[in-house]
């Protein structure tokens, strides 16, 4: 679940994520195959962590349940490698843990570009992030809480108070529509 907070992943990009593609040297994760084709994850330090931190077990980051099965010839058995297929319980457990009641798992996507765009980061850099051929998708992602809002309006109107109070002895007209500034 941390690599979906920190990469702003799709579950199966994460389930299906083997280690051949985790490049550590550059930091990037090289998906072959995803929803909208090949992919490139740029990782952030956290998410280097939490890959660095883990077993290798197998050929998937996240392994699922390992079984016998026969090998070439039925003479060497070896265990089958297969990703997770969901993260249903562990969520579920989370969920619970936090009070976390309608919150789905994609929803860790969408608070990856949110927090992106609470930082001041653009569409296209996030929309690249998350690997968006579509910056209206990205748009779609990027949910602004107050927090951002708040801080914008302040700034902008903290601006303008600012040029009023210098501006002493002169009449402010504001600006109509079609006029020039």
């Amino acid at each position: 679940m941390r690599l979906l907070l920190f990469t702003g992943a799709r579950l199966r990009e994460i389930l299906h994520l083997k280690w051949e593609y985790y490049d550590a040297s550059r930091g990037l994760l090289i998906l072959p195959d995803s929803k909208t084709g090949q992919k490139t994850i740029v990782l952030g330090a956290p998410a280097m962590d939490v890959l660095n931190g883990l077993p290798k077990i197998g050929d998937y980051v996240i392994p699922g349940t390992a079984r016998q099965v026969q090998g070439e010839g039925n003479v060497f058995p070896r265990l089958e490698d297969k990703p997770r297929a969901d993260l249903k319980k562990p969520w579920a457990r989370v969920q619970a843990h936090a009070k976390l009641e309608g919150v789905r798992l994609h929803d860790l996507r969408h608070s990856f570009a949110s927090v992106g765009a609470g930082a001041g980061l653009g569409l296209p850099i996030i929309g690249k992030l998350l690997g968006h051929a579509n910056a209206a998708t990205t748009a779609r992602y990027a949910h602004l809480d107050a927090d951002p809002l708040r801080r914008a309006t302040d700034a902008i109107s903290n601006t303008i108070a600012a040029a009023l109070a210098s501006n002493t002895g002169n009449n402010v007209v504001p600006i109509r529509k079609g006029e020039a500034a």
